[in-house]
């Protein structure tokens, strides 16, 4: 036998083994996976959409501060005094490429309160301080913003430790406190948005949002564009969900300044992830979680984002479900670990099979055979048809999804340079999803059986659930750059430098952004 024969023979055999009732059953099983994502997507859709009419709705009957606030009598001076104080805490880490746009947008929100901006960095060495430092002067007295070096970690995460100390540095008189990643782009009404859903249900314990992911073009960054899609559902709700998103938590102050529900002493001691922290101490006491239709927010992705920096970024992502803050976590952790990995395996492992189907059946044409005088390769193409099919249509419900959502951050941000979908290739969002989902157990597994993880150049290792040890890489002036892994973010070495060209290039950018004003 000659040694296509052999592949033959072998090919053959497979297709036979995939007819078997289990193999079919992994096959509907990832029909059904896409099925279920076509459908979430659809809903979220709605939810999205639905805001986005009603935004136009009431700009055509004259209202052009619609994606402001709903009432255009709410812009009255009257009612703009009595708008409560706010405290926006962003703990920052490196400087990368999109960073001053972000900060702008940021620094620059329209809303009419008293609002305060405490930027926190760990030490005066970290390229973000000068950078964040300049821009402030730009604005002069134009805002209200500070930053503050909050010093090194010991009992928990860098970030958790800049978020409290943050709090500690707030104003007295705030009421609600806004933590935002600096990778958040918000538009001018967010800040007026989430603080107007707080004050019509005091009952919120945290309003969260979520990024709409801009992919920069490599496959890495559509790997985190098509790991972020399925979880955007649980944020397009509307109103109540029972996710939590770190980059962007508006919470009562006096939860801080009280400890209530042990929210800061969860977070100080061993906490590793804000969000899931606080995610469980919300479940823990019954509270209620809430993320707004407009609570949406553009994030580009860095430029060069490669292969390397996206596996890290999955590594993270993987290792927060081994942090934990009550048994109770625990044991939802490991279920959610379980049944993450078990999805991802059970949507990618049909495509494997449709190749030795779809190889098949071309080996039967190549030799002059028609696929039906083979019973098992044609029922294996048919089964392939519809996993095509199931696809598909989950590929187009995560394209009218993004549509609406770059639609809605158009009319959110009017006088930001308008998103296009035209960017997005969907072909790598396809290969995405199966690289995406072949690798999340892989790293899973490795992150459950490591107990350690790099986060921006500081080592954390966990115990029982909570931050036991913390090692940090000492950066010189000497050192090549280190970035962090979506923004290409300058965490030490030559950082000026890195500095003076990312600020070149978006210094005239951010001009076009609108100065801080209260409308009378």
């Amino acid at each position: 036998m000659t040694l296509l024969e052999y592949f033959d023979l072998f090919l053959f055999s497979a297709c036979r083994y995939l007819s078997y009732p289990f193999a079919i059953y992994v096959h509907y099983q990832g029909c059904l996976i896409s099925l279920v994502l076509a459908i979430g997507w659809a809903l979220a859709a709605h939810i999205r959409n639905k805001e986005r009419k009603r935004i136009k709705r009431s700009m055509d009957k004259g209202n052009s501060f619609a994606f402001l606030c709903h009432d255009i009598n709410q812009l009255e001076h009257s009612n703009q005094v009595n708008l409560p104080r706010v405290t926006v805490i962003m703990p920052l880490k490196g400087f990368g490429e999109h960073n001053l746009h972000n900060w702008r947008s940021q620094l620059t929100s329209l809303y009419g309160g008293p609002l305060e901006f405490l930027l926190v960095v760990e030490s005066r060495d970290d390229p973000a301080y000068n950078a964040v430092s300049e821009l402030i002067s730009e604005f002069g007295s134009a805002i209200d913003a500070k930053v503050i070096v909050a010093g090194l970690s010991t009992t928990c995460s860098q970030k958790i430790h800049n978020q409290l100390v943050g709090v500690e540095k707030m104003h007295k008189d705030s009421k609600y406190v806004l933590f935002l990643d600096d990778d958040v782009r918000l538009h001018p009404g967010t800040i007026g948005s989430l603080t107007y859903e707080m004050e019509k249900n005091p009952e919120i314990f945290i309003q969260t949002g979520y990024p709409l992911d801009l992919p920069s073009g490599s496959l890495g960054s559509y790997c985190i564009y098509e790991y972020h899609m399925p979880c955007s559902m649980g944020f397009a709700t509307g109103g109540k969900t029972f996710f939590l998103w770190g980059g962007c938590m508006m919470m009562h102050a006096v939860d801080f300044r009280k400890d209530n529900y042990g929210v800061v002493s969860s977070l100080r001691y061993g906490g590793y992830s804000d969000d899931m922290t606080l995610s469980a101490v919300a479940g823990a006491h019954k509270k209620l979680v809430s993320s707004p239709p407009v609570a949406v927010f553009p994030h580009p992705l860095a430029t060069d984002l490669n292969f390397a920096r996206y596996w890290n970024y999955l590594r993270k992502q993987t290792f927060v479900l081994e942090s934990y803050t009550f048994k109770v976590n625990q044991i939802m952790n490991r279920a959610l670990f379980v049944v993450h990995c078990y999805l991802s395996w059970g949507f990618v492992a049909p495509f494997f099979m449709a190749v030795v189907h779809v190889v098949a059946a071309l080996r039967l044409y190549m030799n002059g055979q028609s696929i039906e005088e083979n019973a098992y390769v044609y029922g294996g193409v048919r089964l392939v048809g519809l996993l095509a099919g199931c696809t598909l249509l989950a590929l187009f419900s995560m394209w009218n999804l993004t549509r609406i959502e770059v639609r809605l951050c158009n009319i959110l941000s009017p006088e930001a340079p308008p998103l296009h979908l035209g960017s997005y290739n969907w072909c790598l969002v396809f290969l995405a999803m199966l690289v995406g989902n072949f690798l999340y157990t892989i790293c899973a597994i490795r992150s459950h059986f490591s107990q350690s993880i790099n986060w921006s150049g500081i080592r954390y290792y966990l115990k029982d659930g909570k931050v036991s040890r913390i090692e940090r890489t000492q950066g010189t002036q000497d050192m090549h750059p280190v970035f962090t892994d979506l923004a290409r973010k300058y965490l030490y070495g030559k950082k000026e430098l890195a500095y003076k060209g990312s600020h070149a290039n978006n210094h005239n950018k951010g001009k076009k952004r609108r100065q801080t004003k209260k409308y009378h």
